[in-house]
């Protein structure tokens, strides 16, 4: 490292007489004023932004042209700094980036503009309407409206489209479809897996939900719908989307086991229409996502979360087989 000497260090504006008393030192009045605290605090919060932003233009080059070198070489770096929340002015080329989203578009220009149907329509419109004709088994159910809204908060119609594409088709991460099919069957997975993370992690609270006849479907099924941008504070959702895009569904599951926990002594003591209410109204407090998140990235699920996916897999799929049992034998007793 290099030394510096006395020479190197330029002095900085001197204060006035009228700053300093007779040994030299600031007054009191000019030294921790109100305003001036609170002008030099606004000042750092600035400028810490500011270097924020060019970290993360640095990482992600001009238009995106860096992200994958530098993801494949700081994978630890890239997380760290998505979970601690995307600058806003670049979170929309960042969404796309890490959704697979940009790719996607760019291999196959022009057709967003062929699935669209006639001009001067609204863009949520135009998205939604663009989906149900690329995808007709989905089609257009009522949650990704949620969805394509908050992407385009953030991004072009064509951008946002093709973010909804990478999402349900799976560009990065397991596709999200099963939550829009008929009969929302990965909704369905997702809330038997969030029921047994409920009972193991959180047993006492486990235990109330069975008395009181509580299950998921009565209050989270709207959280792995629209991953938490319904209904939730605006600043919440997007630092749970940074991480849902980089990390995949996951964090859904984390970010409802940290609220259950943050109010777990309360729901324990409340009879069902309070406890309903409670579950679909959290207290302001346990949306704070400096303080939710931090504890939602500390719970473990990967290991609890393969093991419920296998056991409702055995069990759906024993369903279907006797389903298929039953209506086989029902026609040979017809025929």
């Amino acid at each position: 490292m290099e030394r510096k000497t006395i020479d190197d260090f330029e002095p900085g504006p001197l204060p006035s007489p009228r700053q300093v008393d007779r040994f030299g030192f600031l007054k009191q009045e000019h030294n921790s004023s109100p305003d001036a605290i609170t002008k030099i605090r606004s000042t750092h919060v600035q400028e810490r932004e500011e270097r924020r932003v060019r970290k993360w233009r640095k990482m992600i080059g001009i238009g995106g042209s860096d992200w994958k070198h530098y993801v494949r070489r700081k994978p630890h770096v890239v997380k760290r700094r998505i979970r601690k929340g995307i600058p806003d002015c670049l979170r929309g080329l960042v969404w796309q980036l890490i959704s697979g989203s940009r790719d996607l578009l760019l291999m196959n220009p022009g057709v967003y503009e062929q699935l669209r149907h006639g001009p001067g329509q609204r863009s949520l419109y135009n998205v939604l309407k663009a989906y149900s004709v690329f995808d007709r088994n989905v089609g257009y159910v009522q949650g990704m409206g949620f969805l394509a809204g908050l992407l385009l908060l953030y991004m072009s119609e064509e951008d946002a489209f093709w973010l909804l594409v990478a999402l349900l088709k799976g560009a990065v991460h397991a596709p999200m479809e099963g939550l829009y099919l008929a009969g929302l069957p990965l909704v369905q997975q997702y809330l038997f897996q969030f029921d047994n993370l409920v009972r193991e992690q959180l047993p006492k609270l486990g235990e109330h939900f069975t008395q009181e006849m509580i299950n998921p479907s009565m209050y989270a099924s709207q959280w792995f719908i629209t991953v938490f941008s319904y209904s939730f504070p605006f600043h919440l959702a997007l630092r749970i989307w940074d991480v849902f895009l980089y990390e995949g569904v996951t964090i859904v599951f984390k970010v409802g086991l940290a609220l259950l926990k943050y109010c777990h002594d309360d729901l324990v003591k409340l009879p069902f229409e309070k406890l309903i209410h409670a579950l679909r109204n959290f207290p302001e407090d346990a949306m704070d996502p400096d303080t939710l998140l931090p504890m939602a990235y500390s719970i473990k699920v990967s290991k609890q979360l393969e093991e419920s996916k296998h056991l409702y897999e055995t069990k759906h799929g024993k369903e279907i087989q006797d389903d298929a049992k039953t209506s086989g034998k029902q026609e040979q007793e017809v025929h």
